[in-house]
Protein backbone atom coordinates (compact mmCIF):
# COMPACT_ATOMS: atom_id res chain seq x y z
CA UNK A 1 0.00 0.00 0.00
CA UNK A 2 2.84 2.39 0.86
CA UNK A 3 4.47 1.65 -2.50
CA UNK A 4 1.28 2.59 -4.31
CA UNK A 5 1.08 5.90 -2.40
CA UNK A 6 4.68 6.77 -3.40
CA UNK A 7 3.91 5.83 -7.00
CA UNK A 8 0.89 8.14 -7.03
CA UNK A 9 2.93 11.01 -5.55
CA UNK A 10 5.62 10.56 -8.20
CA UNK A 11 3.03 10.42 -10.98
CA UNK A 12 1.47 13.63 -9.68
CA UNK A 13 4.89 15.33 -9.79
CA UNK A 14 5.44 14.19 -13.38
CA UNK A 15 1.99 15.45 -14.38
CA UNK A 16 2.75 18.88 -12.93
CA UNK A 17 6.15 19.02 -14.66
CA UNK A 18 4.70 17.94 -17.99
CA UNK A 19 1.87 20.49 -17.75
CA UNK A 20 4.36 23.25 -16.89
CA UNK A 21 6.65 22.29 -19.79
CA UNK A 22 3.77 22.30 -22.28
CA UNK A 23 2.48 25.63 -20.96
CA UNK A 24 5.92 27.27 -21.12
CA UNK A 25 6.54 25.94 -24.61
CA UNK A 26 3.21 27.31 -25.76
CA UNK A 27 4.06 30.81 -24.54
CA UNK A 28 7.58 30.94 -26.01
CA UNK A 29 8.35 33.90 -28.24
CA UNK A 30 9.24 33.13 -31.87
CA UNK A 31 13.00 33.02 -32.49
CA UNK A 32 13.04 34.30 -36.09
CA UNK A 33 16.12 32.18 -36.75
CA UNK A 34 17.10 30.18 -39.81
CA UNK A 35 18.53 26.69 -39.49
CA UNK A 36 19.84 25.38 -42.78
CA UNK A 37 19.82 21.67 -43.67
CA UNK A 38 23.47 21.20 -42.68
CA UNK A 39 22.67 22.35 -39.15
CA UNK A 40 20.03 19.65 -38.87
CA UNK A 41 22.53 17.05 -40.10
CA UNK A 42 25.04 18.27 -37.54
CA UNK A 43 22.52 17.93 -34.72
CA UNK A 44 21.55 14.42 -35.85
CA UNK A 45 25.25 13.43 -36.04
CA UNK A 46 25.88 14.75 -32.53
CA UNK A 47 22.90 12.87 -31.11
CA UNK A 48 23.96 9.63 -32.84
CA UNK A 49 27.52 10.09 -31.55
CA UNK A 50 26.30 10.53 -27.99
CA UNK A 51 24.08 7.44 -28.31
CA UNK A 52 26.99 5.38 -29.68
CA UNK A 53 29.25 6.54 -26.84
CA UNK A 54 26.68 5.69 -24.19
CA UNK A 55 26.06 2.30 -25.80
CA UNK A 56 29.77 1.49 -25.87
CA UNK A 57 30.19 2.54 -22.24
CA UNK A 58 27.24 0.37 -21.18
CA UNK A 59 28.60 -2.58 -23.15
CA UNK A 60 32.05 -2.21 -21.57
CA UNK A 61 30.72 -2.09 -18.03
CA UNK A 62 28.28 -4.93 -18.74
CA UNK A 63 31.12 -7.23 -19.81
CA UNK A 64 33.19 -6.18 -16.78
CA UNK A 65 30.26 -7.01 -14.51
CA UNK A 66 29.73 -10.36 -16.24
CA UNK A 67 33.42 -11.21 -15.89
CA UNK A 68 33.26 -10.64 -12.13
CA UNK A 69 30.54 -13.25 -11.81
CA UNK A 70 32.20 -15.59 -14.30
CA UNK A 71 35.47 -15.54 -12.32
CA UNK A 72 33.55 -16.25 -9.14
CA UNK A 73 31.93 -19.25 -10.84
CA UNK A 74 35.34 -20.54 -12.02
CA UNK A 75 36.72 -20.39 -8.48
CA UNK A 76 33.88 -22.55 -7.18
CA UNK A 77 34.54 -25.20 -9.84
CA UNK A 78 38.26 -25.62 -9.12
CA UNK A 79 39.16 -29.29 -8.79
CA UNK A 80 35.97 -30.63 -10.36
CA UNK A 81 35.99 -32.86 -13.40
CA UNK A 82 34.84 -31.10 -16.61
CA UNK A 83 31.66 -32.31 -18.27
CA UNK A 84 32.15 -34.94 -20.95
CA UNK A 85 30.78 -34.54 -24.47
CA UNK A 86 28.19 -36.87 -25.99
CA UNK A 87 30.73 -38.09 -28.57
CA UNK A 88 34.15 -38.40 -26.88
CA UNK A 89 35.87 -39.21 -30.19
CA UNK A 90 34.96 -35.83 -31.73
CA UNK A 91 36.61 -33.71 -29.03
CA UNK A 92 39.30 -31.52 -30.57
CA UNK A 93 38.91 -32.78 -34.12
CA UNK A 94 37.50 -30.67 -36.98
Amino acid sequence: MACQVNYMKNMRKYQILLTAAVALTGFAAPAYAYLDPSTGSMIISAVLGVLATVGLALKTYWYKLKSVFRRGDARRNVGTKPAETADPGSAGEP
